[in-house]
């Protein structure tokens, strides 16, 4: 299927956010579409789909002129859009998942369980993933769910696949998976839209890509005529010198030391410090444990046994209220269900952990809390109409952004960074790590957990390795690795990777 969109224009209110977009999608390539948070990528597919209508602009499907009213209309037509954020319906099974709304059934009526099941297991061994279809999808973990949703758009006869940040919670292992599925996709003459802020998949999967700013189309290119440098300079409007900013740690107290720490199930055993002005990157596999080890430190979950210190005082963390008294801030990396309330403005959730500061005699001060918004609205250069805007109007990047400044607000002692650049783009990854930077100048201690080797590498001064819910390994930002982080996070010794 050739796809071709020209001059295509929309706005929401006064707000335009594509201005004259221009995008062309060949038989069987795999094209990565990019741009920073809010450049219109997503607003673009979600036009060729039919969830939006474009406000000027053709659309030409296999040289015909087509437009969709509902993403199932282009569904039918063998376009699926596998979004971001997972439309799972976490009370059903994962079979229900797979063929909700367009379920096998015979002339009576009676569903064709069997018929189905052996479709789904047919289509997860292609994935080579291996999901029970009785449990309910809410019961899977963020890596599963996302296989499911691959899987879901599989099933039909599809002819273009969009893929909005398809790896963002998958592990190595699952990615390398969809890799696999990718090429032989493209084989059988699946065309692919590819939308991520992973350079590196980028460079290692596609055949073209298109870059888009300020909802604009900057520039399309073959992958081979193209570098990162190139793509990031018309990503962003401007030279990022370095990837990751340089760091100059100047570790001092502890001020934060676990010990011993268990949670059935999940953990076991577990210790560590992080002292001021310190970042500790946590690295794993998905499902190792290493978020359920930051809930259970932020009081979202309980502690079987362990002992928790802060500025080497014994303290008792059994909720989230507990860990911000003491100064712990948490960036949780599911921003939609546990960072935001998406329907409350930019401003109330910035706001919300740290009211009590601009409260006096029972009393908001609204200006000290415009001026604390409008600051933190400029220092993390958030894309947003207005204070007053819903956060969830907001690009996923943007999103994330409002997360990390509601907690950078309480002035925390402790900040826990759970996956803080997912759905970044590279230009906004590189303000939250100068961010970072900032806050460990000014005393603050940094948990971050991350799923990408370079980050975790890049910012870390410390990382601790997580297998199976035990720490199997510490290593310095001087002897640390890509390969010996992965050889502790598979289970094997620190040493093997030399073998």
């Amino acid at each position: 299927m050739q796809i071709q969109m020209k001059g295509i224009r929309k706005a929401f209110g006064s707000n335009q956010v594509l201005s004259g977009v221009d995008f062309e999608l060949r038989d069987g390539e795999v094209h990565a579409l990019m741009g920073e948070n809010g450049a219109g990528k997503s607003t673009l597919m979600n036009i060729l789909t039919g969830l939006h209508a474009r406000d000027e602009g053709t659309i030409l499907i296999d040289g015909r002129e087509t437009y969709f009213s509902n993403p199932k209309e282009a569904e039918l037509q063998g376009i699926a859009f596998i979004h971001q954020e997972l439309n799972i319906w976490p009370d059903m099974t994962v079979l229900e998942n797979l063929f909700i709304g367009r379920e096998m059934s015979s002339p009576w009526g009676l569903l064709r369980m069997k018929e189905m099941k052996a479709l789904a297991k047919e289509q997860f061994q292609k994935l080579a993933v291996d999901i029970p279809l009785h449990i309910e999808a809410g019961k899977c973990s963020v890596g599963q769910q996302q296989m499911i949703e691959i899987a879901k758009a599989l099933l039909t006869d599809t002819k273009v696949i969009i893929m909005d940040e398809p790896t963002s919670a998958l592990t190595e292992r699952e990615i390398q998976k969809l890799f696999d599925v990718i090429a032989s996709l493209k084989k059988e003459g699946v065309s692919i839209v590819y939308i991520s802020h992973r350079m590196e998949e980028i460079f290692a999967i596609c055949d073209r890509i298109t870059v888009m700013r300020d909802g604009r189309t900057v520039d399309t290119k073959d992958i081979p005529n193209t570098s990162f440098d190139e793509v990031v300079r018309k990503m962003v409007g401007r030279e990022l010198t370095e990837r990751f900013p340089a760091r100059k740690p100047n570790p001092g107290e502890i001020v934060l030391e676990v010990k011993h720490a268990s949670r059935k199930g999940w953990f076991e055993d577990v210790s560590f410090q992080v002292r001021a002005g310190e970042i500790v990157g946590f690295s794993g596999l998905m499902g190792s444990g290493r978020t359920e080890m930051m809930r259970a430190l932020f009081g979202l979950d309980r502690l079987d046994s362990g002992e928790i210190r802060v500025f080497g005082q014994k303290v008792s963390i059994r909720k989230p209220v507990d860990a911000v008294k003491l100064g712990i801030g948490f960036i949780t990396e599911d921003r939609k269900d546990e960072g935001l309330i998406l329907d409350f403005s930019v401003r109330d959730n910035m706001v919300l952990p740290s009211l009590s500061s601009f409260t006096s005699k029972g009393l908001i001060s609204s200006e000290r809390e415009k001026t604390f918004v409008d600051a933190l609205i400029k220092r993390l250069q958030i894309k947003t109409h207005s204070a007053e805007t819903a956060a969830g109007n907001l690009s996923g990047g943007n999103q994330q952004k409002v997360v990390i400044a509601k907690w950078v607000g309480i002035h925390p002692k402790l900040l826990i960074l759970d996956e803080p650049t997912r759905g970044v783009d590279v230009g906004a990854k590189r303000e939250i790590y100068q961010l970072m930077n900032e806050l460990t100048g000014h005393g603050v201690a940094i948990i971050m957990v991350s799923s990408e080797l370079p980050e975790v590498l890049g910012m870390s001064d410390r990382i601790v390795v997580v297998h199976e819910g035990r720490i199997t390994g510490q290593l310095s930002k001087e002897e640390a690795t890509q390969e010996k982080i992965m050889t502790l996070a598979t289970g094997g010794n620190e040493h093997d990777d030399k073998k």
